[in-house]
């Protein structure tokens, strides 16, 4: 019985742990712009004609 008392606190510490580097994560802007990158394939390229060889 002892055992699954320990097996609670250290999950409930790895559940802390992940929750707080999920805060951090949402902090530190890590999921300010989640739209762009989806689509930014879609958007064309200008191209630039200095690198440009024919």
């Amino acid at each position: 019985m002892s055992v699954i008392f320990i097996l609670i606190t250290i999950s409930m510490l790895v559940a802390g742990a992940f929750l707080a580097a999920f805060i951090w994560a949402v902090k530190s802007g890590q999921y300010d712009d989640d739209y762009t990158p989806s689509v930014r394939i879609l958007f064309e390229d200008k191209i630039n004609n200095k690198n440009k060889s024919i």
